[in-house]
């Protein structure tokens, strides 16, 4: 596997670039960060909208919401690249569309991320803040928003993880991301395929495992009883 790892390593982490597109690992990592930023504006809108009190807001929504978490992020891809060319009229790169694919089926669990965020609020808040005289969307935007984030930095951590593995399905429409390169990498070294896919795997566990630690310790940190103030001398 050192002798694989020499050979190919730079390969295996950005493809072809300079000399061609970007592809590997890198592709792979920006395209889960991008997509996870470009999904939470979604998911905090459908979260917010989750929690409405307007029936006519939330109800669809919901619905929405349900389809997108119960179909495969597989389907979502294919809609993505049949879909829209024959929408827009013009047809849309590898990347562009798994980008796509993620934010959408990201957002929709974000939803629920925010949601649940929103939810775990003691609800002793709304009620503060309503006695100072705040309307729905001041306590949302000033009181309750800000805590709900905060609470959500371990979960949006995981769902970085879930985006990592997830960008693995743009193989199905040639994405060049680092289980692209590993299968082109096996087709060059055809009689050390085991190897090959032992170093993906081992890519793969070592960043997610490697994230999943620090959501971990994100949450311990924030179940962490903080520290009390000196009490001041009389």
């Amino acid at each position: 596997m050192l002798e694989l790892i020499q050979d190919y390593w730079l390969y295996f982490l950005v493809g072809q670039y300079p000399n061609g597109p970007l592809g590997g690992l890198c592709l792979t990592v920006l395209l889960a960060a991008l997509g996870l930023l470009l999904s939470l504006p979604l998911g905090l809108l459908l979260g917010l909208a989750r929690v409405s009190p307007w029936r006519a807001l939330r109800w669809p929504v919901t619905a929405l919401v349900y389809v997108v978490r119960g179909t495969p992020l597989l389907m979502v891809v294919f809609w993505a690249y049949f879909f829209l060319p024959g929408v827009t009229g013009h047809k849309t790169d590898q990347f562009t569309t798994m980008l796509i694919a993620l934010v959408v089926f990201d957002g929709a669990y974000l939803a629920e991320i925010v949601r649940a965020g929103i939810h775990g609020l003691a609800k002793g808040q709304f009620e503060a803040a309503r006695s100072l005289g705040l309307g729905y969307g001041a306590t949302m935007r000033l009181i309750v928003l800000p805590q709900a984030l905060r609470a959500m930095l371990p979960s949006l951590v995981n769902q970085f993880v879930s985006s990592i593995k997830e960008t693995s399905l743009g193989y199905i429409i040639g994405l060049t991301d680092v289980s692209f390169i590993a299968s082109q990498i096996n087709v060059q070294v055809m009689t050390k395929s085991p190897q090959v896919y032992l170093l993906l795997g081992l890519t793969y566990f070592i960043l997610c495992f490697g994230l999943s630690r620090l959501a971990y310790w994100i949450e311990r940190r924030q179940a962490a009883p903080t520290t009390p103030t000196t009490a001041s001398a009389r």
